[in-house]
């Protein structure tokens, strides 16, 4: 395997979104996107037991034309959505939903982590949907952290749950509309590890603790690195304790449209997007 180069690092940057404290590593001033990752949301929550699960956590809200993908490293997140799904993951868990023709959900802290308070720490990663796949009907994949497949290196010091794709053989439960590899990593201080994938594919690491070597260059927590073309795997060392959060993708190489919760590919599409959910086409959430 040949490691490829580093192109890019981004810093995520501490910003308010809705209320709540987050790092936004993708966009960054060195990437409006990594084709097809669109955004990269870090969160580290504190729960308050003393608000209502009710005003906790992110309410209703609309999405179409994308998949919002929940990786919980803390806590647990409960899913509810107007197509009557209603599911709680917890730490290790994902929350995969492909928003397609447009669905509204809410994503707050499940009741028994409200009540008793504690942490939340999660990222949102937006991957974009093919132009042809965007008004397919929504879905929604719980995947908990003893559904993942899980690859260990050689010394057993790293641990690679795959949630999408595969690698070494092993595959994921997910199944997206493209070629996507999505792994969460845990490695051990001195870890080695070559995670291979196609040379086609566009690719990322954030760092969410810890520090890591590639190809001798230093990557720290709440960094996002992107990648040259010139390699067919990535070769990761732990300088530390390390949690890391990878995606490899094949891009879609088509316009992109966005403005808030919409991912189109033209304005009439976006348009057409913010007319439907003020119609009442994505469905209505009542959350009891």
């Amino acid at each position: 395997m040949k490691s490829r180069t580093i192109e890019t690092i981004a810093y995520g940057q501490p910003m308010e979104m809705g209320g709540f404290p987050i790092r936004q590593a993708l966009p960054s001033s060195k990437a409006d996107s990594i084709d097809p990752f669109l955004l990269l949301h870090h969160a580290v929550l504190k729960v308050d037991p003393n608000v209502d699960v009710k005003h906790a956590g992110v309410g209703p809200h609309p999405h179409r034309g994308f998949s919002p993908v929940t990786f919980i490293f803390k806590g647990g997140v409960h899913h509810r959505d107007s197509r009557g799904n209603s599911h709680v993951v917890y730490e290790g868990g994902t929350q995969w939903m492909n928003a397609g023709m447009g669905v509204i959900h809410s994503e707050r802290p499940p009741a028994d982590i409200q009540q008793l308070g504690g942490v939340q720490e999660l990222i949102q990663l937006w991957i974009n949907t093919p132009a042809a796949n965007k008004m397919e009907e929504p879905a929604y994949i719980p995947v908990s952290k003893e559904e993942t497949p899980v690859v260990y290196s050689e010394d057993k010091l790293a641990e690679v749950q795959v949630v999408a794709g595969e690698l070494n053989g092993v595959k994921g439960r997910i199944v997206p509309h493209t070629s996507i590899n999505m792994f969460t990593i845990r490695l051990q201080k001195g870890a080695k590890i070559d995670i291979p994938f196609s040379n086609t594919h566009n690719a990322f690491i954030y760092v969410l603790n810890g520090k890591i070597l590639l190809n001798q260059e230093e990557l720290p927590a709440h960094y996002l690195a992107s990648f040259h073309k010139d390699g067919d795997g990535i070769s990761i060392n732990a300088s530390e304790e390390t949690n890391l959060l990878m995606g490899t993708g094949e891009p879609l190489n088509e316009p992109v449209v966005s403005h808030g919760p919409f991912v189109m590919n033209n304005q009439t599409q976006l348009l057409e997007a913010f007319r439907d959910y003020q119609m009442g086409k994505m469905g209505v959430l009542i959350e009891e």
